[in-house]
């Protein structure tokens, strides 16, 4: 049998109507003798309820109670899509994360996933059964539940997919596919029909919501087509899958704005070894995500200066500590500045084509914008600009780059 595992959103099972819509799409494709597995998310807004009925009753909840609450959401939507689906005569059976057994480590709020026991999802399938899986959620070794962080339920149904050999994992959401960039920022955006693991790794990095990283990651690394597309009509969405012939003829397929940055200098750092890790040590430690990083020597060679980017989320915890740190070492200061966005061109034909760059800064220049920092891969350049520039650095960047080329 065909196996095809769906993965559904918040907002297509976030409400009754649309989870009964779910139920005849799952119906349709379980008709065509196709195995179906759907993975669900918690119904839109219920995720953000269930934190605020926590933190009305204690200002740091424990941890592992936080997950006992958030996996409730999960199961809500399992339970009702299966309901729905019974009475649409089709046989269906839900199962939370412990059920199936997905086993993960112990790291409550962004456990990751390091087994999946499928027997009991064969069984169900054997049996002529829809399986609806609760996304988002697991257990450790102890039995404790936990979930896999923001987004988790696209890494649940790819790592089901992966362990059934299914045949594809489609993500059904409120948006038709991939863009090249955001279409709100720009009108002239359009999906893309296809998309490589590696580019697709980049943009949800860089800022693109459509996909989760740790989804991308595992879908690369055990080969398993993703189909991007929406729950509510039948249009076909855009595939994400290994680099093919020709993809390269594409010099950039996609621009990202990423809003979520701050930028930390730190003036005069004796130039000496071992100082970046005491810089960088204690965020670390601190759980933060340092991004961009760049030094530069003084003229003399006996000072650096060293500026990094962090999430938004992150910065007021993490500049207490490197001004700490800045001042036991002697650095000569710390400046902060959140009012940043980083924009980034993404694609596997710049392997290929020399020039990008240049042309990149050529554009940026032409429009006044000065480029703070830059930081390059294979597929990818990124610059950090002020904050008012990045929508205007998003457009003039599609124009030249990617409406130009095609």
């Amino acid at each position: 049998m065909n196996v095809v595992v769906q993965k559904y959103g918040g907002t297509s099972v976030g409400s009754a109507e649309r989870i009964a819509s779910v139920a005849d799409r799952v119906a349709a494709q379980r008709a065509n003798g196709t195995g179906v597995v759907t993975v669900v998310s918690a119904m839109s807004g219920e995720t953000n309820r269930l934190i605020a009925l926590a933190n009305d009753l204690a200002g740091q909840p424990a941890v592992r109670e936080m997950d006992v609450l958030m996996a409730t959401g999960e199961q809500v939507s399992a339970a009702l899509l299966s309901i729905a689906l019974q009475q649409r005569g089709i046989a269906a059976r839900s199962f939370l994360g412990g059920q199936i057994r997905i086993g993960t480590d112990n790291a409550f709020g962004r456990a990751r996933i390091r087994s999946i026991e499928i027997e009991s999802l064969r069984r169900s399938l054997d049996a002529g059964e829809v399986a609806v899986v609760a996304g988002f959620q697991g257990v450790d070794a102890d039995g404790n539940i936990t979930t896999l962080g923001r987004g988790g339920s696209d890494t649940s149904a790819v790592a089901v997919a992966a362990a059934l050999d299914a045949d594809v994992c489609e993500i059904l959401t409120d948006v038709d596919g991939v863009y090249t960039t955001d279409p709100r920022i720009c009108p002239a955006a359009h999906k893309l029909d296809r998309i490589s693991y590696d580019e697709m790794l980049e943009l949800a990095s860089l800022g693109a919501k459509v996909l989760q990283i740790r989804s991308v990651e595992a879908a690369k690394r055990y080969d398993v087509p993703l189909h991007v597309r929406t729950s509510f009509d039948d249009s076909s969405g855009t595939w994400v899958v290994r680099e093919e012939a020709g993809m390269e003829e594409t010099l950039v397929s996609g621009v990202a704005l990423d809003r979520d940055q701050a930028k930390i200098t730190i003036r005069g750092v004796p130039d000496k070894p071992g100082l970046a890790s005491k810089l960088l040590g204690p965020i670390a430690h601190g759980g933060v995500v340092v991004d961009m990083i760049i030094q530069n020597s003084s003229v003399s060679g006996d000072t650096t200066d060293m500026t990094f980017t962090v999430p938004q989320v992150d910065f007021e915890r993490a500049l207490p500590m490197i001004e700490r740190v800045a001042n036991d070492i002697g650095a000569a200061g710390v400046a902060a500045d959140a009012d940043v966005v980083k924009v980034s061109v993404v694609g596997i034909g710049m392997r290929s084509h020399a020039g990008v760059a240049a042309k990149m800064f050529d554009v940026l220049a032409g429009e006044g914008i000065n480029i703070q920092m830059i930081s390059t891969s294979e597929i990818k350049i990124s610059v950090v600009l002020a904050a008012k520039y990045g929508e205007l650095a998003v457009r003039v960047l599609h124009r030249t780059l990617v409406e130009q080329e095609s």
